[in-house]
This record gives structure tokens, C-alpha cells and sequence, in this order.
């Protein structure tokens, strides 16, 4: 059974987390001469092109929709969100042996490190689609309430990134190729989650195959609310809450029972 201390002394170490997180994003922009204005900057420059290109230059147009901005809408609802779920996990993989140095002082409470990936991500996060969210009110096409339908949604994936990460985070101290190999299934997952297309592209035998993927039901969700302004089939999350409570459980015995041997190994 997962101990509550372990919960309690991350409560402990909060200042060093918040400390952490502001430290990080400070030295991400340090030598840039804009600074902290690139956080605004590049994911409004990727929101900008995704609109020209797909909604002035192509002019394309999503299946059922009547909304010039609609294909941009679905494009950014996807993109931007698994942005966020393979920051998280990508980082989450290697989040113990970039700081290997803290992990052997036996005082600091490890579970530290996955907190401040998650932070790190959710500020990032927060601005862009911040920006996109703006973008939306002033393109007539914000959902309105059912907007906040995204919260729950958030909230579902962000589990899931979170147990996802911790599994790969463990495992790559010891078998250094988890990280690698899980930077190609990555590529693959971002392909066979409807992120740039929508699922009735899909032939219907491929379609089927769709329910064995987690993400494709918390992105479907998004969608749903940001580009057509309706409630999401609540239960296509369903997967993804057992995928990231599993995977969550099973993280956190495997970070507690390795982490005396995780010390060794680094």
C-alpha cells in the first residue's frame, strides 16, 4: 500500500518545488532578449500559421462544420493538448536521471521531481492555450459554458501522463532503452490518434480499433467542446480514467519498492 508520507513530504519540500518550476522556466529565456515574451511569441506564431494555411490559403474545411476556422479550431485542439501529454511523459522518462545528484541525498523526497515536470508543463500549457482560448473569443468561435467541460477533461489526462511518466521515468534508470523505445511509439500513438484528421476519415475497420487507445477518447473530447460547442461522450473516457489509475498505482509501488535501488544504479 502507497504510504501517505510520501504525499506529505512533497507537501514539505513545496517551497523548493515552486522554487524549482520558477527557476526553470526563468533559465529556459535567460539569454533571449525577449525573454519571457517568447512564451507568448512561438505558440501564437503556431496558432497564426495553423490558421492561415488551413483556413485562408487551403481553405479547408472540416466535415460538418460550417465555420471558416473550423479544421484550424480541430487542428489546435489537438495539437496543443497532446502537446501537453507527450511534454509530460517524454520528460517524466528521463526526470530521474537528469537529476541524479538530488536523488542521492537521502533527506529529498523524489516524488518531488514528477511534480515539478508536471508544473513545468501545466504553466506552459496554461499560456498557450490561454492564447488559443483568446484566439477563439475573438474569432466568434468560442463554445461558450460547455467550455468548461475542458477542466474535467484536463484533469482525466493529465492522470494519465502522470502514471504514464512515472512507469517510464522508473523504468529508464535501469533499462536505458524504455526512454528510446518509447520516443518511436510516441510518433505512432500522435498517428493513430485523430490529432490531424477527423475519424470519419478512417475506414470503419480501423475505426474499431480506435477504443484501445486512451488518447484518442481525451482528444475526441476536446474537440468536441472547442470545435462543434457540445458536451463529449463522457464515456469514450472512460479508458483513459482506468489506463491512468492503473498506471498511476502501479508507478507509484514501482517508484517506492526500486527507489533504494534507484539510488544505487545513478
Amino acid at each position: 500500500m502507497i504510504s501517505l508520507s510520501m504525499f506529505a513530504s512533497v507537501w514539505r519540500y513545496r517551497g523548493f518545488i515552486g522554487g524549482s518550476v520558477k527557476r526553470e522556466f526563468q533559465i529556459k529565456y535567460r539569454n533571449s532578449l525577449l525573454g519571457a515574451a517568447w512564451t507568448i511569441l512561438s505558440p501564437l506564431s503556431m496558432i497564426l500559421v495553423y490558421t492561415m494555411i488551413f483556413s485562408q490559403v487551403m481553405g479547408t474545411r472540416l466535415p460538418g462544420t460550417s465555420s471558416t476556422f473550423a479544421y484550424s479550431i480541430y487542428l489546435c485542439a489537438g495539437v496543443l493538448t497532446w502537446g501537453l501529454f507527450a511534454e509530460i511523459t517524454t520528460r517524466s522518462q528521463t526526470v530521474f536521471l537528469e537529476n541524479a545528484s538530488l536523488i542521492k541525498k537521502l533527506q529529498f523526497p523524489r516524488l518531488c521531481l514528477p511534480v515539478i515536470v508536471v508544473l513545468n508543463a501545466a504553466i506552459n500549457f496554461a499560456i498557450i492555450f490561454g492564447l488559443f482560448s483568446i484566439f477563439l473569443a475573438i474569432s466568434s468561435n468560442f463554445p461558450g459554458w460547455i467550455y468548461l467541460a475542458v477542466f474535467p477533461v484536463l484533469a482525466v489526462q493529465i492522470i494519465l501522463s502522470i502514471g504514464i511518466g512515472m512507469i517510464l521515468g522508473v523504468l529508464n534508470v535501469f533499462f536505458r532503452d524504455v526512454g528510446q523505445f518509447f520516443t518511436i511509439l510516441l510518433q505512432f500513438w500522435f498517428w493513430f490518434t485523430p490529432v490531424v484528421y477527423p475519424v470519419a476519415a478512417l475506414p470503419p475497420g480501423v475505426r474499431e480499433w480506435l477504443v484501445w487507445n486512451p488518447m484518442a477518447g481525451v482528444i475526441g473530447a476536446y474537440q468536441s467542446i472547442l470545435v462543434h460547442a457540445q458536451a463529449p461522450d463522457w464515456s469514450s473516457l472512460i479508458p483513459a480514467i482506468l489506463v491512468g489509475v492503473a498506471c498511476c498505482a502501479i508507478g507509484l509501488q514501482l517508484f517506492r519498492k526500486r527507489a533504494g535501488e534507484m539510488v544505487d544504479e545513478l
